[in-house]
């Protein structure tokens, strides 16, 4: 080829791209050695595909090799993106720089939990080589978990020589946030003040530690006070956690202005509440049954940008059913399904609690229907709540169906029962009076090797109780003793209705259990039953007990006490002077109410026994203010409740009953079911004519005494 020739080729090769071929391979050109020699152009082709463009030209594709065939599960196939989970965060023991501490850390791991650190440290860092702040603070990230030991190694870097390490603010945010994990509140202020006494100056983060540490150990009125220290220190601002964290407190304080007078100041100042935030103030207007107040947590999440999610409406929901406000509930419920948000176990959990509370049996069967048809979200504690939900509104059926898909194997989307859910179920039937499905129940559950707990043995000693089937509640009893059972107070009130229910030989059967459970309750019992013991002995004995006892069982004990005295035919003072003794106490507070036009009684809170007594000793002391001219309201009215639940004890009826042996003139109330009413003129003529008759019964009594004498 002539050089002009060949300088023109390798000129084009430079001035523009090569063509396409149409061949797979370039064949190689033979000669008569049966040798290939490459041309200019073919050792000239790899250059020209990177220096005529900005970017590489893809090689041909015979030149790149071809992968192999992948399998893709078309049921996971590969995400597009990247995960979006974090990376699991590595433990200061583990990172790179702590390597020369490891020998440290170990040494510090196997020391005691309150073991002093300073000889420990003092060898591995001698006089005139302390640590780094970098390591100081790999030892005290590492310590986190152990509030004692972070304390101890904070302790040692302040006792430093002067200059020797330089104790910022971090190092004390860092001990500080170990003892807000472990709730130890004391020691967390004391730090902050010794911070403050050496001069160390607390920063955003020291304050919102000591906020949020005071608010989970539930001094509150410490959170106030440290949120106004840090309003009132230099450059230090409030951040979102802290704003979160403070109305949460003022909220638990009951301050709802502050609440409100916070949340817009820091609107103010330009602060984006989150869903934590507006959860915080959905809670406090939903206990306070505030409607208006929820309506404005709502449009104050329109105005920033924010939807309601499912965790302010479960806030609202378990607010509203601390108030009993099932009316809102139910609204709030169809407004978040309306919004398209869906409802998880704890919204119907909260929903279910609340329509059993209000004996909403309607609305709890639509409710159920509701989950059964949409395949809605259930776990153990919805399941229990909806059984104990139907044991409220009495529906057995229901609840037996629930129960049954619970022990179904092929019901793979629906929890297994454990104690609760039997429990739940025991006290359906015992509630119901099926005495024998209680115990059957009881028995399966122990085959099972579910292992009952205090309520499950407590729910079936009171059904036998009640059915009069005492010998069993004692055998029942007596085999959970041998099972480890440890009674608690209510156990204990338990067998003392039993033993208010008990007669004949049965009494001392029950009191026999009794006895090795709580022998002061069996003493007492005695004395109440001995008419030699004086007034002021019961009161020593009562007093000794009750304060022994729960606050929340005293007045079902006093109830028991005085079902006892009444049903077994203790010495007939004995049940009014178990009952003034418990009003002495504060027990039987707030049942009655005086107003000018009228007076009233609630009895809904006692025992049969126990009402009878108070409506007697309330008699009683009319009967006093008439004989003393006082003056007396136009009406008398005595509430018991309706009674119409399917598992009432029946209250009302046996009140009426009582009412009807008197011969009181107390008759059902027309306009309030459960309640009896009377007026002032009938109620003193029929009591005039009892003080006669009493007179006159007095008098024959003296007369039938001389007459034999």
């Amino acid at each position: 080829m002539p050089a002009t020739a060949a300088a023109s080729a390798s000129a084009f090769l430079f001035l523009s791209p090569p063509r396409r071929r149409t061949h797979l391979k370039p064949k190689p050109r033979a000669t008569a050695t049966g040798t290939s020699t490459p041309s200019l152009s073919e050792q000239l082709e790899p250059f020209s595909r990177t220096l005529l463009r900005d970017k590489p030209t893809p090689a041909p594709a015979a030149d790149r090799p071809t992968p192999e065939p992948t399998w893709v599960n078309p049921s996971r196939p590969k995400p597009n993106v990247l995960s979006l989970n974090r990376h699991r965060r590595r433990t200061p023991s583990s990172h790179p720089s702590s390597a020369p501490l490891q020998p440290l850390l170990r040494a510090i791991r196997a020391l005691p939990e309150d073991a002093d650190l300073a000889a420990t440290l003092d060898t591995f860092f001698p006089e005139g080589s302390p640590p780094s702040p970098s390591d100081a603070l790999l030892l005290l990230n590492y310590l986190h978990p152990s509030w004692r030991k972070s304390l101890s190694l904070l302790g040692w870097l302040r006792a430093l020589p002067d200059g020797a390490f330089p104790l910022d603010t971090i190092f004390f945010n860092v001990a500080l946030k170990s003892l807000r994990a472990a709730r130890q509140w004391p020691h967390a202020e004391r730090l902050a003040l010794d911070m403050l006494d050496a001069g160390v100056p607390l920063d955003n983060i020291t304050y919102s530690t000591l906020i949020t540490a005071a608010r989970r150990c539930r001094q509150f009125s410490k959170a106030v006070e440290w949120f106004e220290r840090m309003y009132a220190a230099d450059g230090v601002l409030p951040d979102e956690v802290t704003y979160s964290a403070v109305l949460d407190v003022y909220a638990q304080l009951a301050m709802k202005e502050e609440v409100l007078a916070l949340f817009d100041r820091a609107r103010g100042s330009g602060w984006k509440p989150d869903h934590v935030a507006f959860a915080v103030l959905a809670k406090m207007f939903g206990e306070a049954g505030d409607y208006d107040g929820i309506q404005f947590v709502f449009k104050e999440m329109r105005e920033v940008g924010l939807k309601p999610n499912i965790f302010v409406y479960n806030a609202l929901l378990e607010a509203l059913g601390k108030t009993r406000k099932p009316g809102l509930a139910r609204n709030l419920f169809e407004e978040m399904t309306a919004e398209g948000v869906e409802p998880n176990a704890r919204t119907l959990t909260a929903l279910a609690k609340i329509y059993g509370r209000a004996r909403w049996g309607r609305d709890a069967l639509q409710l159920w229907n509701q989950m059964r048809e949409k395949k809605l979200p259930v776990d153990n504690i919805l399941c229990n709540t909806l059984l104990s939900m139907c044991a409220d509104v009495g529906l057995v059926a229901e609840a037996e169906q629930l129960f049954n898909e619970m022990k179904d194997p092929d019901c793979s989307d629906v929890p297994k029962p454990d104690k609760w859910s039997y429990t739940a179920m025991i006290n359906i039937y015992g509630s119901d009076g099926e005495a024998d499905r209680a115990l059957q129940l009881f028995a399966e559950m122990v085959e099972a090797g579910i292992e009952p707990n205090i309520m499950s043995y407590t729910i079936v000693i009171q059904c036998l109780g009640k059915a009069q089937r005492i010998r069993h509640a004692v055998e029942v009893l007596e085999d959970g003793l041998k099972r480890g059972l440890k009674p608690d107070d209510r156990l204990c009130g338990c067998l003392l209705s039993v033993v208010a229910l008990s007669s004949g030989e049965d009494i001392d059967v029950v009191l026999a259990s009794l006895e090795k459970v709580n022998k002061n309750l069996v003493k007492l019992i005695r004395m109440l039953g001995d008419a030699q013991v004086g007034v002021d002995d019961i009161k020593s004995e009562l007093k000794g007990v009750l304060n022994a006892a729960a606050p929340e069982v005293r007045r079902p004990y006093c109830n028991c006490l005085i079902d006892i005295c009444q049903n077994h035919g203790l010495p007939s003072q004995r049940a009014r002077e178990v009952f003034h003794l418990a009003q002495t106490y504060g027990l039987y507070s707030k049942l009655h109410t005086r107003e000018d036009e009228e007076w009233s009684l609630d009895l809904r809170s006692l025992s049969i026994g126990a009402a009878k007594t108070a409506f007697d000793d309330w008699l009683q002391t009319i009967s006093d203010r008439l004989v003393q001219q006082k003056a007396l309201p136009q009406s008398f009215s005595v509430y018991t409740g309706s009674s119409t639940h399917k598992f009432a004890q029946g209250l009302a009826t046996a009140f009426a009953a009582h009412l009807e042996q008197l011969a009181v003139p107390f008759h059902p109330s027309e306009s309030h079911v459960g309640s009896f009413i009377s007026s002032r003129d009938d109620l003193v003529s029929w009591l005039q004519m009892s003080s006669s008759s009493t007179a006159i019964a007095g008098q024959l009594d003296i007369v039938a005494m001389g007459l034999a004498a």
